[in-house]
């Protein structure tokens, strides 16, 4: 294993690993959720919007001290933890905070139906999934109940919810879980669907959006900008990669703005092969034109100029999509980075947007609300605002020194994404979220390069052949 010098300087391994350590310390003082106190806000807050990670830095300027010079963010679509990766403490990584097993490999974990009958967490057969699981707002609000995490068979009246996933099913989820830094406690940044979760993780908010609907693609852009509006300003590079459509399309004002940042699949795979890929990419799946993501996503305007003509089903994990595409997708994307020319300087972070209406047993945290817009509730809307986090989701760091089949108990969200991004380039944040949200520094043994060589993974069967 190989070894980096402690370069010291302003920012120091120390000071990486607290860089936004202040949102830990702002949820224990936090007020379990519903709307924003701006008063308590700001006294639990350390950083302000626009502040920078390290003021003695230059900002844009990036530091040798983080082992990575390619930041790579693959999210896919609508798994929880338990949901994905419930089995782990039975199958190799037994510090995970999964499903609970009795001696027997039953999972134990249950939620009422709506004769109060319990209904226990069971292993999907296959990849296939089915269409009745809800990440609404108010589905979402019923099955976390104040924190009870039990309403997740009530919320759709079915019992898919509380399936899992075992390793047999899905063996490149739990060979990549288990060969790197598994987070334990990363949330969703807000408790409803896609187009909010990823507004998040490029904007460190939601500006009051709480669904995924073609209403909210009319939005104005976020008052502070966003991630990409800060690598263009201080000059680091960056790509969104897209399979059929990108998912910066959600925030419109950025293709228009940067349409030379967008690039298909087929670049970053070259761009691997010659390691030459930018500073920072957005790497999407297959969102698919007739999903519930991809379809209102297909009528921004310009898309088509961008991308081509529409007509895909979709890979990236969302019901009910067989699983087998995505896993798919994702093993050629992880392999392609692996064995790419940059890969000892390179930091992946996969995960997902949000739960996708699937069973997890770990209460959300409260949360740093990102700034004083309200979520734009209709009538019938469950009460609620963005201080409170939404159900956990996978999240595995992929890096030469990622911490050896390794998990952390950190607490993170999709802004951790923005604070790594903003520790290592010194740049300003947006909002009070990403400002207080903690970087991924504890995914990794700085000091030390476990992987240098990289790993084989497990690949997943070949998905099923689409009829033509």
């Amino acid at each position: 294993m190989s070894k980096v010098p402690d370069l010291g300087g302003p920012l120091t391994r120390r000071s990486f690993l607290r860089a936004g350590g202040a949102a830990a310390a702002a949820v224990a003082a936090g007020s379990g959720g519903g709307l924003l106190d701006p008063a308590r806000a700001l006294a639990r807050t350390t950083r302000q919007p626009d502040s920078l990670p390290d003021p003695r830095r230059a900002a844009g300027t990036a530091t040798a001290v983080l082992p990575f010079d390619h930041l790579i963010v693959v999210m896919m679509e609508n798994h929880s933890f338990d949901n994905l990766l419930g089995a782990l403490p039975v199958s190799g990584q037994p510090l995970a905070h999964g499903l609970h097993f009795n001696t027997l490999g039953q999972a134990t974990n249950s939620n009422p139906d709506a004769t109060g009958h319990r209904v226990r967490a069971f292993p999907f057969p296959s990849t296939e999934q089915g269409p009745d699981v809800s990440q609404s707002w108010n589905a979402t609000h019923e099955q976390i109940d104040g924190g009870r995490m039990d309403g997740f068979v009530r919320s759709v009246n079915n019992v898919q919810p509380m399936g899992y996933y075992p390793p047999a099913v899905v063996p490149f989820a739990y060979s990549l879980a288990t060969t790197f830094c598994v987070g334990n406690r990363w949330f969703c940044s807000a408790p409803c669907q896609t187009y909010p979760n990823r507004r998040f993780l490029m904007a460190g908010t939601a500006y009051g959006n709480i669904s995924t609907d073609n209403e909210s693609l009319f939005d104005a852009p976020p008052p502070n900008g966003t991630i990409f509006d800060r690598l263009n300003t201080y000059g680091v590079s960056w790509k969104n990669y897209f399979t059929d459509l990108p998912q910066t399309g959600i925030i419109p004002s950025i293709i228009e703005k940067y349409p030379a940042n967008l690039a298909p699949i087929a670049q970053f795979y070259a761009d691997c092969a010659t390691g030459t890929l930018p500073e920072v990419s957005y790497v999407d799946p297959e969102f698919g034109v007739l999903s519930d993501v991809g379809g209102p996503l297909s009528g921004v305007p310009g898309i088509e100029a961008i991308t081509g003509k529409l007509n895909t089903t979709g890979g990236d994990e969302e019901n009910p999509q067989d699983l087998a595409y995505g896993e798919n997708w994702a093993y050629t994307i992880l392999n392609a980075v692996l064995h790419s020319p940059a890969w000892t300087r390179t930091l992946l972070v996969y995960t997902y947007d949000e739960h996708g209406g699937y069973y997890d047993h770990v209460k959300p945290p409260p949360a740093i609300a990102p700034d004083s817009i309200a979520p734009a509730l209709k009538e019938g809307d469950v009460p609620g605002g963005y201080d409170i986090y939404g159900p956990r989701v996978p999240a595995v760091v992929v890096s030469p020194y990622s911490k050896r089949n390794g998990v952390t108990n950190v607490l993170h969200d999709h802004t951790s994404v923005l604070a790594t991004i903003e520790a290592k380039w010194n740049l300003p944040a947006m909002t009070y979220r990403d400002a207080n949200a903690t970087t991924v520094a504890d995914f990794l043994n700085i000091g030390e390069a476990a992987f240098l060589s990289p790993p084989m993974l497990t690949a997943p069967p070949a998905p099923p052949v689409l009829a033509a």
